[in-house]
């Protein structure tokens, strides 16, 4: 992304491009237009590959979650509220919009390279002339896969970071694993969990969206696709954040209830 007058004109008329992409993808995958095939080896990339630094990243995420709250409770004599400000952290924005963030940086940015790299050489090209839908092939399968995958991998980094947070609870500040489980099961409700399923699909659907759109509209050769791989994980975590903003003022308005069950 660029700061100049044109840059900005051209990255609104490639994020219009992203949103048409978007539309017509919903369509195809609403009349089953899939290759089962790519899917498949979409699947296996976005999930199984992401799995290590989704644990990694999630255990540290909750140890330090914890460290921050677990020193500030403890002073007010609310220890027995850890487990459950943490959890409910996790599930309703961190993991989600993390695993999301890991998405982006990964899986997104390898998208926006491969069918950018596919755009400059002209197989884009070939594929119409083979007709066969640039969409149905290489858009359709990377939008399901993460889809069916983000929900997966948000599920993960939460229970890593729940993990993580358990040990820093236990060992740093002698909290008791009963307690601190109990905790957990007193806040959290069966909505928390649904809504960070609801969020992770649509992170993973923007990732692969606009990872996509921004390598079928990728020009100048190889600098143009280093250009558009860069601006396609910049334009996805913008997305992100924005969209996790309208998605939790959504659902959680009103007054909380957690804090009171707890």
């Amino acid at each position: 992304m660029t700061s100049t007058p044109l840059g900005i004109f051209n990255w609104f008329s490639r994020a219009g491009s992203a949103c048409l992409l978007g539309g017509q993808t919903l369509i195809h995958v609403i009349q089953g237009r899939f290759h089962y095939r790519n899917i498949l080896e979409q699947m296996a990339s976005v999930g199984p590959e992401s799995v290590l630094i989704t644990i990694v990243t999630g255990i540290f995420v909750g140890a330090v979650f914890t460290i921050q709250v677990a020193r500030e409770f403890l002073e007010f004599g609310a220890g027995t509220l850890v487990g459950g400000v943490l959890s409910l952290s996790l599930l309703r924005e961190l993991a989600p919009v993390l695993t999301g963030v890991l998405l982006a940086g990964r899986v997104g940015s390898a998208f926006a390279a491969e069918i950018g790299t596919m755009q400059v050489t002209e197989q884009i090209d070939a594929l119409l002339m083979l007709k066969t839908d640039p969409v149905d092939y290489l858009v359709v399968p990377r939008v399901v896969a993460c889809c069916l995958m983000a929900p997966v991998l948000t599920l993960i980094f939460a229970i890593m970071g729940t993990l993580g947070g358990l040990l820093v609870a236990v060992y740093f500040y002698d909290l008791t694993k009963i307690t601190f489980l109990q905790s957990v099961q007193d806040f959290l409700e069966p909505w928390d969990l649904s809504s960070a399923m609801i969020k992770s699909v649509v992170f993973g659907a923007i990732v692969a969206i606009i990872g996509s759109s921004w390598g079928l509209t990728t020009s100048g050769g190889a600098k143009g696709v280093g250009t558009s791989t860069t601006a396609a994980v910049v334009t996805a975590l913008l997305a992100i954040f924005i969209c996790n903003f309208f998605l939790s003022g959504f659902m959680f308005q009103g007054l909380g209830e957690a804090l009171r069950g707890g």
